[in-house]
């Protein structure tokens, strides 16, 4: 017999618990300590992780440098620069850039989204491409004056549609040219 150390009833030889207090008996042979489970240690590690990454953070920002001032960038209307890159609109010849009809909603097929953070540019050369390559009404849409388009972008466009189904008809030939193309609801 036994004497559970906690409530001092007896316990019989062998027996795990104390059947009054539920303290677990040491039995001869079995030893009472146990191994640090698995979720402990992956606890541990998972800290130590978390604390070197803070220290790696704060080292490659240079800590604080006591500039207490928040710098926010706010968006805005990109507006095109004033240049003669652009051809009259009388011009016919096979780089003209269309240009969307003002205070219209269409459909048209997106070749390419561009921040403008890149510029115009950008945008106008590649749609002078896609003008050479054939697509009919390749123009260039400045995003954010578009309440259907994400702001921020050089929409690089061809066709002007009525429906969904005629920029979806133009669309094969537009991923000719660019494989990411799709079909993009403009409005005003």
């Amino acid at each position: 017999m036994n004497i559970c150390p906690r409530c001092a009833e007896p316990a019989a030889l062998g027996q795990e618990y104390c059947l009054d207090c539920g303290f677990r008996l040491e039995a001869p042979g079995f030893v009472t300590t146990r191994p640090a489970s698995g979720w402990v240690l992956r606890t541990a590690a998972a800290g130590v992780v978390a604390l070197v990454g803070a220290a790696a953070a704060v080292a490659a920002t240079g800590g604080s440098r006591g500039d207490p001032e928040l710098i926010t960038a706010t968006g805005g209307f990109a507006t095109a620069p004033a240049s003669s890159t652009l051809p009259s609109p009388g011009d016919t010849g096979s780089s003209t850039i269309s240009e969307w009809p003002q205070g219209e909603d269409g459909w048209t097929v997106a070749l390419a989204s561009l921040p403008q953070s890149g510029g115009r540019r950008v945008a106008l050369a590649q749609a002078r491409t896609a003008r050479v390559r054939g697509l009919p009404q390749v123009g260039v849409l400045d995003s954010s004056r578009y309440a259907s388009l994400h702001p921020g972008y050089w929409i690089v466009f061809t066709g002007i549609y009525s429906s969904e189904a005629e920029a979806t008809s133009a669309i094969e030939a537009a991923r000719a040219f660019a494989r990411t193309a799709a079909v993009r609801r403009v409005v005003s």
